[in-house]
């Protein structure tokens, strides 16, 4: 069976399944539960469903009453076009045959890639991490179009689009998830050019998702962002939440705005106007006005932390945590291992916020790319600690980044004469790197005292 006919009747046997849920939502849900523990092909698949099936058992449960959400908000189209691409196509299907890839290549094959369409934004965001590229680079198309026909062979299923404003090239990124509608666009986007047009394109091609800006409440958000964005955004909401769609939040949270990202008020409400997820990173000291006061203390991003942890046991929201999570992800994603960045000069990085590069996708495949030494300097050090609270080489352990671009020959992607070198950086992020790595230590020691004890107990 060839890979198309293989997406057509896993496609077709989901279409089905979907069908039979929302025919009795509370009784079905469990069954498709039962159906796709037998599919299943991959071990880490095996314990995803797992889970699945173990919190989705709780009927009064917060998973329960987000499953039900989407099974019974979101428009029928995108359920259907979504739920393919994202559990049989980049999942399913992908999985298994970027692990054949990886095998054949002799490096990694991600999951997903993120590409910026635009360095072109219309807001100008203090401490924005790709405030210092030069704002006349973009991706054509056609480049476009390419990376994602080389990804999808790989089996890479899953492309993100971020900036600058992605919105800004709407037209483009229209026409890219028409061509590829196997895939899911996953926007980052600040939400100000939303509208009810671009809404109903969404709900047309059932393919992309936006994940809108926000630093927490009203003042917040105005005070980086600029006068009246909250107001929009929200407004955007409103407009993905009466259409049907998915769409969830990208937060950033740092010394100043923690509490309030951290709140019940504010998860609250992003419940209250639909969105399904939310991406929480930590503020980087890169980019457009950096600033070492910006950044969460160590104590702080312990707490957000275990804040997330209480809403993925109270709310329907599924939380991401881009750096704690490293437990969840076994450590650095990036580099090509689980994704990877493309720039919009084309050059490519291994993190969206690690401007460093030996290559550039104009010039080569995407396999070839994958195979850049920056990433292969990666891959064999990763995990970049064995405590995996400690996974990121830009702010855990900086001497390790500094290492990996010196070994490689890369050079900066970011402009102008006055940026600081990867040594002056690794210098500048030694005290949080240590001040981090001795809490983080400390209650690493302590889940795994935890852990040893639970196991006694069992025995």
């Amino acid at each position: 069976m060839n890979r198309r006919t293989e997406a057509y009747f896993a496609e077709k046997a989901l279409e089905q399944g979907i069908k039979f849920i929302l025919r009795q939502p509370e009784k079905n849900i469990a069954a498709l539960v039962n159906v796709a523990e037998k599919l299943v092909r991959d071990d880490n698949h095996r314990k995803m469903v797992a889970n699945v099936k173990k919190v989705l058992s709780d009927r009064e449960g917060n998973w329960y009453r987000f499953a039900q959400n989407l099974l019974t908000r979101v428009h029928p189209h995108i359920r259907r076009r979504m739920a393919v691409n994202f559990f049989v196509n980049a999942s399913f299907i992908g999985v298994p045959r970027q692990k054949e890839w990886a095998r054949r290549i002799g490096a990694a094959v991600p999951w997903a890639i993120l590409m910026d369409p635009t360095e072109k934004c219309n807001l100008h965001c203090l401490g924005c991490w790709a405030g210092n590229y030069q704002h006349s680079h973009e991706l054509s198309l056609e480049l476009m179009d390419r990376v994602a026909a080389e990804a999808e062979e790989l089996g890479i299923y899953f492309i993100v689009l971020s900036g600058g404003e992605p919105l800004l090239r709407r037209q483009d990124l229209l026409a890219l998830a028409e061509r590829h509608p196997e895939q899911v666009f996953h926007i980052f986007t600040n939400g100000t050019l939303v509208d009810e047009k671009l809404v109903a394109e969404m709900v047309r091609l059932g393919n992309i998702t936006l994940a809108l800006s926000l630093e927490g409440f009203e003042q917040t958000t105005d005070a980086r962002r600029g006068r009246g964005v909250f107001q929009k955004v929200m407004h955007a909401m409103d407009l993905l939440r009466e259409a049907g769609t998915v769409f969830g939040v990208s937060v950033t949270y740092g010394r100043n705005n923690i509490d309030e990202l951290g709140s019940e008020e504010f998860i609250d409400l992003l419940i209250e106007k639909g969105a399904s997820y939310g991406w929480y990173f930590t503020y980087i000291p890169i980019g457009k006005d950096v600033d070492l006061q910006m950044m969460a203390t160590p104590e702080q991003r312990a707490a957000i932390f275990d804040r997330i942890q209480h809403f993925r046991r109270t709310k329907p929201i599924f939380l991401v945590d881009f750096w704690n999570d490293g437990e969840a992800s076994y450590g650095c994603i990036a580099g090509g291992r689980r994704y990877f960045h493309i720039n919009a000069a084309g050059e490519v990085e291994p993190c969206a916020f690690v401007h460093y590069c030996t290559c550039n996708i104009k010039e080569m495949s995407l396999i070839e790319a994958l195979q850049n030494p920056l990433f292969r300097a990666y891959q064999k050090r990763q995990p970049f600690d064995s405590n995996l609270r400690r996974p990121c080489p830009i702010i855990d352990h900086p001497e390790i980044l500094r290492e990996m671009v010196h070994e490689s020959g890369a050079h900066p992607t970011e402009l102008g004469s006055g940026e600081e070198t990867v040594d002056e950086f690794a210098s500048r992020m030694k005290t949080y790197a240590f001040e981090w790595g001795r809490l983080a230590d400390a209650i690493w020691r302590q889940k795994q005292a935890e852990c040893l004890e639970k196991t006694g107990r069992a025995g």
